[in-house]
């Protein structure tokens, strides 16, 4: 008889087993990664393409011509290309960032064939056309006017400003002037540059005959060199700046600095630490700006660590009032970090619910993907994650408080406001 008295015993696990990419080289030098697993019959395609925002000559050329690839291509219509993606179940996802562009084909293997050579029209033959252009222009104005009364979305804009300067592709958002000024021929002329593809990652149930397909299909494909670009961030700010806007009871605050890149031998020491200030629902900036005091519903810290740089951010909205209330509470819990030693009850807690939150991302053969897509992109070790675990596993509360020294020092933070 099964005993429902007794709860089963407690495990602690720190296994973390990526499905190993196989990867071939084609004959036009292009990589391509095979991540097989999974039980459903689908696949995902991912090529990923130098060609964000950090390689724009025109700002907003990466947007504009990644929305625009599906658009029409020499033989089809926007509706054609929608329609025939419909009809086979598949979906086409196009998503430019800040250093590259992913176009990514989810479809199931039965269909794949057709909506593959699809796939490679709109690659290969886009037109961008100039009706489509001015439509795509028009909604991106239309969003943009409503985020400007947000004021979540001013103080993101303005402590990215503060951090690289608003010359820079990780300070710039772009403004109406850069999308009035855009044409067809500022997007004809990035995709000649810098449109080719670099790596593409298969995830999915694949056999040979599928994983056959995909590399004749991408075999003829034209690889072009894109030769690197180096963009130098403005000198930060160091003075705090609060945008005042009129009629708002909301304020948003932002605390940021520059911080270490994956690769980096103390990333994983600064992305834990980040952990227990702010990096979870039982962190010590929620216990303390959220439930203690009520100032917001939500507050965090996150680390974004992007291809050529990284920045620390923390981010809450709050009442006008509370403003500088809350500043002075985040700084405290800095200060807090690398003055008063972690006790071994919140170390346990806060590592064993980031290697468990860790362990949970990589529940379907796409997950896995994306971690192998991180070590791929940034030309880490294939057992990155095994060794993060297990540093985060072994660290001490001295080495914390060293970590938050050299990194979470609260007077290095730049302060911001919207509201």
């Amino acid at each position: 008889m099964l005993d429902r008295k007794t709860p089963p015993p407690f495990n602690r696990s720190t296994a973390f087993t990526l499905i190993k990419p196989i990867k071939i080289v084609l004959p036009n030098g292009l990589d391509i990664h095979f991540i097989s697993g999974g039980e459903q019959d689908v696949v995902k395609i991912e090529l990923i393409v130098k060609a964000g925002r950090w390689y724009e000559d025109a700002w907003g050329a990466s947007y504009f011509t990644s929305n625009l690839l599906s658009k029409g291509t020499t033989g089809k219509t926007s509706f054609e290309i929608a329609q025939i993606f419909d009809l086979y179940g598949a979906h086409l996802d196009i998503s430019p960032s800040a250093d590259i562009l992913s176009v990514s084909l989810y479809s199931l293997i039965k269909n794949l064939q057709p909506v593959l050579q699809l796939m490679l029209e709109v690659l290969t033959e886009p037109v961008f056309p100039e009706k489509e252009l001015e439509q795509t222009k028009d909604i991106y104005l239309q969003n943009l006017k409503i985020n400007q009364e947000k004021t979540s979305f001013l103080a993101s804009k303005l402590i990215r400003k503060n951090l690289f300067g608003d010359n820079h592709p990780y300070g710039k958002e772009l403004e109406q002037k850069d999308v009035d000024n855009i044409t067809r021929n500022h997007l004809q002329d990035f995709y000649n540059k810098f449109f080719t593809p670099f790596q593409i990652i298969v995830s999915g149930k694949t056999n040979e005959s599928t994983r056959q397909l995909i590399a004749d299909s991408f075999a003829t494909m034209q690889v072009l060199k894109v030769d690197e670009k180096n963009n130098a961030s403005s000198k930060q700010s160091r003075s705090p700046e609060y945008l005042e806007k009129q009629g708002s009871v909301q304020t948003s605050i932002r605390l940021g600095k520059k911080s270490v890149l994956r690769s980096h031998l103390d990333y994983t020491d600064v992305i834990f630490l980040n952990h227990i200030l702010g990096g979870y629902f039982g962190s010590r900036l929620m216990k303390n700006i959220r439930e203690e005091k009520g100032l917001t519903y939500g507050i965090h810290s996150s680390i974004h660590a992007l291809q050529h740089d990284s920045f620390l951010l923390i981010g809450a909205d709050v009442n006008k009032e509370n403003k500088e209330l809350t500043f002075r509470e985040i700084k405290n819990e800095l200060k807090k970090l690398r003055t008063e030693k972690i006790t071994p009850e919140e170390l346990d807690t806060t590592r064993y619910h980031f290697i468990g939150s860790l362990q949970t991302e990589i529940t379907t053969p796409f997950a896995h993907a994306d971690k192998n897509k991180n070590i791929i992109l940034n030309d880490l070790p294939p057992d990155y994650y095994n060794k993060m675990i297990a540093r985060i596993s072994s660290i001490s509360a001295e080495e914390l408080l060293f970590t938050a020294e050299k990194y979470f020092n609260e007077e290095s933070f730049l302060e911001v406001a919207a509201g």
